[in-house]
């Protein structure tokens, strides 16, 4: 009888649909880069062991935002070119390095202007950082430009604005992200308004720590073409079949949820009701840095403690290239290409 193992995981082609530039830093780097800004005061201990264990206390985060707070360690850190071109190569280095193909990095370039670069100039250095790592390794790499949900409007504005003038220059899509609580996708309709108009790929953060109707207005307001996260859709049964009936991907991302208190533990996570149902699955890491993970962990784990069959986690890896943000044929070329490696011996 044929059985998963996490070394299969590793070996498979894996596409990473949904994961934070500024939560994904190796901890070295966070180190060095708070030395070279001056910023080491910033990190709770310069030594990367204490840091990793104090960094461990995210998994007692009592709510999303709380570990949203996390960021803070990260975001002062890269306020340079030279520091976004070392976190985006970097990132895509060691995602290529556990045999993933397809990347789609997501930020908020806005964040990243504290010290005066321009959102141009944050957004050409994380490409380049990108694209250099192209070059040395097979691996394929697109941007997804955020709007934060908890700041005004005209600011995800901006960010979209930003999104379609680079749209086929590295940029595939728009997002919104941050905490949900209070803050609804509908608020930043003008800005999915211009990316819709404007034939952008568009996916938000919806259903993690609030209800379904935060899933109904990033797919019925926004046009979201998929959901990040969308825990909480299994609590409305006519949206969860809507989800089936048009085959709307979610980007679980089994890890951070456990961490943020969103569902109770893997066992109890709804990923195995979303399969079970027929809801288009894809398992990303979210936040490398923050979640200790990689793409090959999140699969087994969604294997190993969230119940997921073996042939569904086979699913579940080629729906990432499946539902990736790409043309059409190039998507279908490389579905082509990777489904025939991604079995379970």
């Amino acid at each position: 009888m044929k059985q998963l193992t996490r070394d299969g995981i590793f070996s498979w082609p894996k596409a990473e649909l949904h994961c934070h530039l500024d939560g994904s830093l190796r901890l070295q780097t966070l180190v060095d880069l708070a030395v070279d800004s001056d910023n080491l005061g910033i990190l709770p201990s310069g030594d990367v062991a204490e840091l990793a264990r104090i960094l461990e206390q995210i998994d007692n985060s009592e709510t999303l935002e709380s570990y949203l707070a996390w960021f803070k360690y990260t975001i002062p850190v890269l306020q340079s070119k030279d520091a976004l071109f070392r976190a985006a190569y970097e990132l895509a280095v060691d995602n290529a390095q556990e045999n993933v193909r397809y990347l789609e990095v997501r930020y908020a370039p806005i964040l990243h202007t504290e010290d005066g670069l321009t959102l141009n100039e944050v957004n050409d250095a994380v490409l380049a950082g990108l694209h250099q790592a192209e070059k040395e390794f097979p691996i394929r790499t697109s941007i997804i430009i955020c709007g934060l949900r908890d700041r005004f409007e005209s600011s995800s504005l901006m960010q979209a604005e930003l999104a379609v003038a680079k749209r086929g220059n590295g940029v595939v899509a728009f997002d919104l992200a941050g905490g949900e609580s209070g803050n609804p996708p509908k608020q930043h309709l003008h800005a999915f308004y211009y990316a819709r108009n404007h034939l952008l790929n568009l996916t938000v953060h919806a259903g993690e720590s609030f209800g379904p109707e935060s899933i109904r207005q990033a797919v019925f307001y926004c046009g979201a073409h998929r959901i990040g996260h969308g825990i909480t859709l299994y609590q409305d049964e006519e949206l969860l079949q809507y989800f089936v009936d048009h085959q709307i991907p979610l980007e679980i991302c089994p890890t951070s949820n456990v961490q943020t208190h969103v569902v109770p533990s893997y066992e109890e996570h709804p990923v195995t009701t979303f399969v079970n149902v027929g809801v288009p699955v894809t398992v990303n890491t979210d936040n490398r840095l923050f979640s200790r993970t990689t793409v090959t962990e999140e699969l087994w784990r969604t294997h190993q403690r969230c119940g997921v069959a073996a042939a569904d986690i086979a699913t579940i890896a080629r729906n990432g290239f499946k539902y990736a943000f790409l043309p059409h044929y190039e998507r279908l070329a490389l579905l082509e290409e990777v489904s025939p490696l991604i079995t379970i011996h």
